[in-house]
């Protein structure tokens, strides 16, 4: 069975085919999916599916280039919606310089004020960081927990994973992987121990070879997995097996 770390089902990409494709999961090999939130507008959303399918959970939080829609009244309400019951993390969160949609302080302060908030309630965090390689190392030394935090969709330098494993933190691998282009995140996978990985989709982004550009959903991590195994010298089975582990135990499923 494979464990999506990271998804958006809530995305209007899903509208037309939501349900079924959802309902139809379990049956094709998917054990667990974590639909993240980027904004405030989608906390409502993500509840609402956790709530329908069993095997489907969420985190709360607002992506850093929507952190101009959070105020006061919000925190306060992300800190309740945090306390239920198959909400399972915060996220996603962090810093992206890539877009610079607002601005870097605001993005830094309320990556720490949702750290904060993680470390109080106890959970783990799923971390965004585009182009923000050395603030977010920076914030994650002062704020980070060993074994509470998932760079989702690691984009950076393998020395750097290195870094993160030596912190105690996961690291999300998606269909970037697969792609030609890829090498870097390749390179990292190979030397990176399997216990600090993860498996993730992005959907409806980030779709793998060979279906690179089309909506992704998480019965395409299949491709991630044939991937890793080859990668690391070791079977597809033991790939989803120890994934999934680490999964279940980041997120206390």
């Amino acid at each position: 069975m494979i464990f999506d770390t990271h998804a958006h089902y809530d995305d209007e990409q899903f509208d037309p085919d939501r349900e079924e494709l959802l309902a139809g999961m379990p049956a094709q090999g998917i054990g667990g999916v974590v639909n993240a939130s980027a904004t405030v507008a989608s906390w409502d959303s993500v509840v609402a599916l956790t709530e329908k399918y069993p095997f489907l959970y969420g985190m709360i939080g607002v992506h850093p280039d929507e952190v101009g829609d959070l105020n006061e009244e919000k925190f306060a309400r992300m800190k309740e919606l945090l306390q239920k019951p198959k909400i399972v993390a915060v996220g996603e969160i962090g810093l992206d310089y890539y877009w610079d949609k607002e601005a870097r302080e605001l993005q830094k302060d309320w990556f720490v004020r949702q750290l904060e908030l993680a470390r109080e309630l106890d959970l783990p965090v799923n971390v965004h960081s585009r182009e923000a390689a050395a603030d977010t190392m920076e914030i994650l030394k002062d704020y980070g927990r060993p074994g509470k935090l998932l760079l989702h969709c690691y984009s950076y330098s393998p020395e750097m994973a290195l870094e993160y494993v030596k912190m105690g933190y996961l690291l999300g691998i998606g269909g970037v992987v697969t792609f030609k282009n890829g090498k870097k995140l390749k390179e990292t996978v190979a030397k990176v121990p399997i216990e600090h990985l993860v498996l993730e989709t992005d959907s409806p982004y980030l779709s793998p070879e060979p279906f690179r550009g089309k909506r992704n959903s998480s019965l395409w991590l299949k491709y991630v997995v044939q991937e890793i195994a080859q990668l690391k010298g070791i079977s597809e089975e033991e790939v989803e097996r120890i994934t999934m582990e680490n999964a279940k135990r980041f997120y206390g499923i």
